[in-house]
């Protein structure tokens, strides 16, 4: 099973262009159906719709609906590949569900929110001002952590009031940066990214305290420190500012389709997501200002 996996994996890289991120998420999640299969003493992979409804009720225990969601995709492509390869004959997962999933909205941060995270990191040191121009970058552009941490000097149009993000599949686009970004993004590379670079001359833009290239690990671990020192009690991740960003945009007027080029999206069904919030803010409006409201 072990190497079924590894091989699965590698044709998700090589042929399906997939994130690193999703390879590691479907190789964990696979590696948990590889457990459950030695717990069963199986040997071949199951090809019996019945055992993969007996895994898959030993792990609603464990897993929210979202992770089930996730690991069914994981399967049902593993299991594609699988005939493809003539490894199985048939595939017991077109006879299972797909779960629907949970609507929820994400969290986004108010306009008095971002102004007090942004105010926060101690601008005066290295990583204060390095953490200051993350956190402009991200939510004057929607990027994804992933993308944040893998942009290159290279990328960094500034003259032109743009950057070069390269997005999941390897797909590029250009996304247009405010001036007080800039001015933040600026200041890093002047004055904390020269204090920060060691004897390896690494390309990415943001480095860590070793003269490295950042990780969405550390980002995440910085912000979640700067948000409870700002007071902000909600779950934030560095995800809320890419849908802070689309909400604000939206908020203030933006084109939908606009927004989808910017955030990267290849269908405008996912930008949707941020109408339901923007439509929030517009009932809020509408009852504030009606005589009658």
């Amino acid at each position: 099973m072990d190497d079924l996996i590894n091989d699965f994996v590698h044709y998700l890289a090589v042929e399906r262009g997939l994130s690193q991120a999703t390879q590691d998420s479907y190789r964990r999640d696979l590696q948990r159906f590889a457990a459950w299969m030695d717990a069963q003493n199986l040997a071949e992979v199951p090809t019996e719709s019945e055992q993969i409804t007996t895994f898959y009720a030993s792990e609603t225990v464990e897993l929210a609906p979202s992770s089930m969601a996730r690991q069914q995709s994981a399967m049902r492509k593993f299991y594609r590949y699988l005939q493809r390869q003539g490894r199985v004959s048939t595939n017991p997962m077109e006879l299972i569900d797909s779960p629907k999933p949970a609507k929820h909205l994400p969290t986004v941060l108010t306009q008095d929110e971002i102004a007090a995270l942004l105010a926060v990191p101690d601008t005066g040191k290295p990583l204060g001002l390095r953490d200051r121009a993350i956190f402009e970058l991200m939510y004057a552009t929607g990027m994804r952590v992933s993308e944040l941490v893998n942009l290159k000097m290279s990328q960094l149009h500034m003259q032109m009031n743009l950057i070069q993000v390269l997005g999941k599949g390897d797909k590029e686009r250009l996304v247009p940066v405010t001036m007080q970004a800039q001015e933040w993004v600026n200041r890093y590379l002047d004055n904390s990214r020269p204090q920060l670079l060691k004897r390896d001359r690494p390309a990415e833009v943001f480095l860590n305290f070793h003269g490295r290239k950042l990780t969405r690990q550390g980002i995440w671990k910085n912000l979640k420190v700067y948000i409870n020192a700002a007071g902000i009690d909600k779950d934030v991740t560095p995800h809320t500012l890419r849908h802070s960003f689309a909400t604000s945009l939206l908020e203030n007027g933006a084109d939908l389709r606009v927004v989808q080029e910017i955030l990267g999206h290849a269908d405008v069904s996912t930008t949707q997501l941020y109408t339901h919030l923007s439509n929030g803010h517009i009932a809020d409006v509408y009852h504030k200002t009606h005589p009658h409201g």
